[in-house]
């Protein structure tokens, strides 16, 4: 790295980026080796599994290393920039610059000597350079620098060219996927959750022949699964010569490379293989997640809407910002949620406990071209149909613009899903986790209908709510769906409960 005198050098690493998320893609470099940067200048542009975001550098000085290509994924806590901080840095920017072909094959930072690393060795210079502390809007670091990675013996450096740490050893012979290690690791293995550790037991893994990919060997959910899919490209078993019969080798990633890539190869020849990354990915994990530890229940009813549409109708013909009809259905959401308040909540299942909100952060399903996201309205339960329609219309746009900021899709208690956009009549949502319940909207279309005792042809809307049957019973549930159908049959019911 480049140092100039009275100067430092600071690695700066992928922050927390909150909400489970553990990795983030680079989308666009929007620095160069040798550029001056200030503090919190945007530095790279990546994408999580929630949204676009820019992330700020803490540090001002020089770029002196750049670690990760655009379109490789770096997980949380690997190194991102080094900048070289404090008096004499510019002067830095011509060397640095001049050799970032080289560290960019190399895996290493752009001209490293050994003053620089001496540098950020040294804790006491270190804690001269003040970092702003903040890294990503809605969540932060701290302000204490980040230290150098420090590699194991017999553990590859993971920041080479691609910038991914996945234990992959690049040049010739190269290896991809996890390598394993020569010795068993005394004590508790690292992994970056409790998730993996369970992962790794339903499929018999040991996590002790395992190399992580992540900061310090850390073992990464795809460092587990790239085992469990080796052993299944091998088949599971391998041949025991001892016993005469056949062995279970799970966690054989090294014997099993060959088999896995022809296995890839041949089931890539039969059709469109699309990685679930991204929004895609993480609307996977979450629909799965609240499959598996929400016991849910769903039940529905057919309500008249043809006095909501009138309601709107005349609203919008008396002049003023027109009211959306999601809008009028937020507003009796979240006075249905005031009168069955167990509905917005959430269960705290390692205290075993309901949590009971008193704030109602609406959450509202957006489709757009990278997937379906969740934007959160704020406080909800404080704003008018005129101003809530006005963020929905503001999220909407975001949404599709790919500018949604993590804190904007993060925090919701309740979620409005109006699938009726798409022609459906009805669905059973799948509820957004860890919230407790989600109403569905389908169409709202002419049927007949008896009114006031004589068939006629009303405007109807099949109204659907899923909800946890841990915070509530269906009593609870069914109260809250008949008041939201009847303010949708008689808005006057609402202005009755305000």
């Amino acid at each position: 790295m480049a140092h100039a005198s009275d100067g430092h050098v600071l690695e700066f690493k992928l922050p927390d980026l909150g909400e489970g998320l553990t990795e983030a893609e680079i989308v666009r470099w929007l620095v160069e080796v040798g550029d001056v940067v200030a503090v919190d200048q945007p530095v790279v542009e990546v994408e999580t599994a929630k949204a676009m975001v820019e992330v700020p550098c803490p540090y001002g000085g020089v770029v002196t290393a750049r670690f990760g290509e655009e379109g490789s994924e770096l997980p949380v806590g690997a190194p991102l920039v080094s900048v070289a901080v404090g008096e004499g840095t510019a002067a830095a920017a011509g060397p640095a610059r001049d050799s970032e072909t080289d560290a960019g094959a190399a895996g290493t930072p752009a001209t490293e000597t050994p003053a620089a690393a001496r540098a950020t060795e040294t804790p006491a210079a270190q804690t001269k350079a003040e970092g702003s502390g903040n890294v990503l809007v809605g969540y932060g670091t701290s302000e204490a620098p980040a230290r150098r990675r420090r590699v194991r013996p017999g553990q590859q450096a993971a920041t080479g060219a691609s910038g991914r740490a996945n234990g992959r050893v690049l040049g010739a012979g190269a290896v991809d996927g996890p390598v394993p290690t020569a010795e068993p690791v005394d004590g508790p293995v690292p992994v970056i959750s409790p998730l993996v550790r369970r992962l790794a037991r339903q499929h018999d893994l040991d996590l002790r022949e395992l190399t992580g990919s992540g900061p310090d060997g850390l073992i990464l959910r795809a460092d587990v699964e790239y085992a469990v899919r080796a052993a299944a490209a091998q088949g599971g078993r391998t041949a025991d010569p001892e016993a005469g019969t056949s062995r279970v080798v799970p966690d054989a990633p090294s014997a099993a490379l060959s088999s896995a890539s022809a296995a890839s190869s041949a089931s890539r020849s039969e059709g469109t293989r699309v990685p679930l990354k991204g929004v895609r990915g993480a609307v996977a994990d979450k629909l799965s997640r609240s499959r598996r530890e929400i016991p849910d229940a769903t039940c529905w009813v057919d309500a008249d809407a043809t006095e909501l549409m009138r309601a709107r109708t005349a609203m919008n013909a008396s002049g003023g910002p027109k009211i959306s009809l999601v809008a009028l259905l937020a507003r009796i959401c979240t006075a249905a949620l005031a009168r069955f308040p167990e509905l917005n909540s959430t269960v705290d299942t390692e205290a075993r406990e309901i949590v009971r909100l008193d704030r109602v952060h609406l959450g509202f399903a957006a489709q757009t071209d990278r997937g379906l996201v969740v934007p959160v309205v704020r406080d909800a339960h404080t704003r008018d149909a005129e101003a809530l329609t006005a963020e929905f219309a503001r999220l909407t746009e975001a949404a599709r613009a790919g500018r949604l900021t993590p804190g904007e899709l993060t925090g919701g208690t309740f979620t409005l899903n109006n699938y009726g956009v798409f022609g459906v009549d009805g669905s059973t949502p799948i509820i957004n986790h860890p919230e407790a319940a989600m109403l569905g909207v389908g169409r709202i279309v002419p049927k007949p209908w008896v009114h006031e005792g004589e068939l006629a042809v009303r405007q109807v809307v099949q109204l659907s709510l899923t909800f946890d049957h841990r915070v509530c019973d269906g009593g609870t549930a069914g109260g809250f769906l008949r008041y939201v159908a009847d303010c949708v049959e008689q808005p006057a019911v609402l202005l009755r409960t305000l």
